[in-house]
């Protein structure tokens, strides 16, 4: 997969991404990401690429030639044209089923706001898909652009040892995860579950989803309000 990431701060993206994890997979090969600084399209001698909005209001605003030069830029290079995406606070909100569903893409372009946000036509020019990482604002989508790119580029092959790492981790079937420990077996006189001393591993796979059943009904019952129980679920939830 390749991942553009259209922004004013380039090297705040860059650096976050080129460490742990996702640093390794683009070293190896897993995953391409590439930078580009708007201004690099930017109007006059100054690259300007923001100015006031009509209708009068604080701010400025991202204009639109730039960034349409920029998309076309970046399809020209790669040859196709890539799923465009736009960090915006009044996007759809990010969560792992539509993590799934960008991992699908084998080119994704991101727009990184700033100041109020970009001229709407060049949004709707490209048919741009508005996402969110939450209900608030931040002051530009550098962050959210990275936030996205990791859970993206996570589940691709290669990327994690695994796939079971991504697999049993909150959120990627609807639950949240299961409770983990590490040695030592008691600390601080808290004890590991005994089952999971026990080596039995169908014991321990019962524990760990009913462990998640539970944990996801207590603290996201809107998550778990949507979950399809199984028979065996059902049974889970009703030990003692």
């Amino acid at each position: 997969m390749r991942i553009d990431i259209v922004t004013l701060f380039p090297e705040m993206c860059e650096n976050l991404l080129a460490e742990s994890i996702i640093g390794r997979a683009r070293a190896r090969g897993h995953l391409q990401v590439c930078c580009h600084q708007l201004r690099r399209w930017g109007e006059g001698p100054h690259k300007r690429v923001d100015d006031c909005t009509f209708g009068g209001g604080k701010g400025m605003l991202l204009m639109a030639e730039p960034i349409a030069q920029a998309f076309e830029a970046v399809a020209e290079h790669t040859g196709v044209r890539p799923h465009i995406l736009y960090m915006s606070p009044r996007g759809r909100v990010l969560d792992q089923e539509k993590v799934k569903t960008l991992a699908g893409y084998e080119n994704l372009l991101i727009l990184c706001g700033h100041y109020e946000g970009v001229d709407e036509r060049v949004l709707e020019e490209y048919g741009v898909e508005e996402i969110s990482i939450g209900d608030f604002v931040l002051t530009g989508g550098e962050l959210p652009a990275v936030i996205l790119t990791d859970a993206v580029a996570r589940m691709l092959p290669g990327v994690l040892s695994e796939d079971v790492c991504f697999e049993e981790e909150s959120h990627f079937d609807g639950l949240l995860e299961y409770p983990q420990y590490t040695r030592p077996s008691v600390w601080r006189g808290r004890a590991v579950p005994e089952v999971l001393m026990s080596g039995h591993h169908e014991n321990i796979r019962k524990w760990r989803r009913r462990q998640s059943l539970l944990r996801t009904q207590q603290a996201r019952p809107d998550l778990f309000g949507k979950h399809a129980l199984t028979r065996e679920d059902q049974r889970l939830l009703e030990q003692k």
